[in-house]
């Protein structure tokens, strides 16, 4: 059985191998495109605040439009939604570019051709993770997921060093041409992938679908609990993005503090790589909330004592802890809420629970900006009772639940 489960064997799957590699063509383009647009706009128009915003508005469009994403992922197949957002990407990012070359790049034409690419966003984020258990059997869904989690982790850590190199050697409208191209090369991975047509009825309304996405998730037990855990502990991610920048640069200073601060990162991403391809074999169905709840504890204690109390030394352990549980507990989450929701509404599912999740993120960033200054142990604290709350909210979950009809 172990062999049959293999991820040799996995990659056997007619349709996965492509899928696999638009997905990670995809998101190595996501991640290199928020540091190259942020590179973009200084170079054009040396206004942080402006890159700020047009940061802003290349996620919050998307979140916001979530739930309407869903319900035509539903409606018309997982294998449709994502190809709308690969084609979508690649075609805005394109037009930022010759933008950038001919020179009409002006704040207000950069907006627009953002705020486009972001409502596209949500179709191919969700539909990928909706594709995927439709493709593999059930007995293979946490080894697929450990995999895309994976791919998740690389990008996190290729993506911007990528972005960072292009644009020094190229300039960042060259970088912004090749993440175009990558968008499309992703887009053509995706047409040998079977297309699997929308489970959700057409008699319905796209509306009435949204609502009943809105209403499913806040009134299925572990929809809604998964909703309220995974925000808590990505509030801990949210501090840690402020404080470690901050504590590097009160040890070696501002000049150093940004290799030293990215070669974390590129150790953290690392660590959750492979933690993601470990917790394929654990067989973490069944499992799911128990395997959450500790990896949530572990990060916790990552985080305060570890990370905060023994030095630099400290803090690259403390993070590299943080970064391989988060594996398992990724690798865990998509599992159980894949496992619980009627097919039929896993679009909805997935595009609504996935914003909800990131809503903790910001609100991490926003306290530790306020804390901070104040005391960095503190901040640290808050990191650890942030996922000490969540490991409590993912206990609460119900140890089975139907799915939702």
């Amino acid at each position: 059985m172990e062999s049959q489960n293999s991820y040799r064997t996995l990659m056997s799957i007619p349709g996965l191998p492509p899928l696999i590699l638009a997905a990670t063509l995809s998101r190595l383009a996501a991640r290199m495109f928020g540091l190259t647009l942020v590179l973009f706009v200084l170079a054009r128009f040396s206004s942080p605040a402006l890159a700020g915003w047009l940061t802003f508005a290349a996620i919050a469009p998307g979140l916001l439009v979530s739930p309407v994403a869903g319900a035509l992922l539903d409606r018309v197949g997982p294998t449709t939604a994502v190809r709308i957002d690969l084609i979508a990407s690649a075609a805005f990012i394109a037009a930022v570019s010759i933008a950038g070359w001919a020179g009409w790049a002006s704040p207000l034409v950069l907006f627009v051709l953002v705020v486009l690419f972001s409502l596209a966003g949500p179709l191919g984020a969700s539909g990928t993770r909706t594709l995927l258990p439709r493709l593999v059997p059930a007995h293979a869904l946490d080894r697929v997921n450990a995999l895309d989690t994976a791919v998740y982790a690389i990008s996190d850590v290729a993506g911007p060093a990528l972005a960072g190199l292009t644009v020094a050697l190229l300039g960042p409208e060259a970088a912004l041409s090749i993440i175009a191209f990558a968008y499309a090369g992703a887009a053509v991975c995706l047409s040998y992938v079977q297309r699997l047509p929308g489970l959700a009825s057409r008699h319905a309304s796209l509306l009435r679908q949204t609502i009943e996405g809105i209403e499913m998730v806040a009134r299925q037990p572990t929809l809604r609990g998964l909703a309220v855990s995974y925000s808590f502990y990505q509030v801990t991610w949210g501090v840690l993005v402020v404080v470690v920048p901050v504590f590097v640069a009160e040890r070696y200073g501002v000049t150093e503090s940004s290799s030293v601060t990215g070669a974390l990162w590129a150790a953290m991403g690392i660590a959750g790589g492979i933690g993601a391809l470990l917790a394929g074999h654990l067989r973490t169905t069944g499992r799911e909330r128990h395997v959450m709840a500790v990896g949530m504890v572990v990060t916790a204690l990552a985080a305060w004592p570890v990370a905060a109390e023994f030095g630099l030394g400290g803090l690259a352990i403390g993070l590299m802890i943080a970064g391989m549980v988060s594996g398992p507990i990724d690798v865990a989450l998509l599992t159980l809420r894949q496992r619980r929701t009627d097919p039929h509404q896993l679009g909805r599912v997935m595009s609504i629970s996935m914003s909800l999740n990131l809503a903790g993120f910001p609100l991490g960033s926003a306290i530790a900006g306020m804390v901070i200054t104040q005391s960095m142990s503190a901040a640290f604290i808050i990191a650890g009772c942030a996922s000490i709350i969540a490991a409590a909210a993912t206990a609460s979950i119900p140890r089975d639940v139907a799915p939702a009809k």
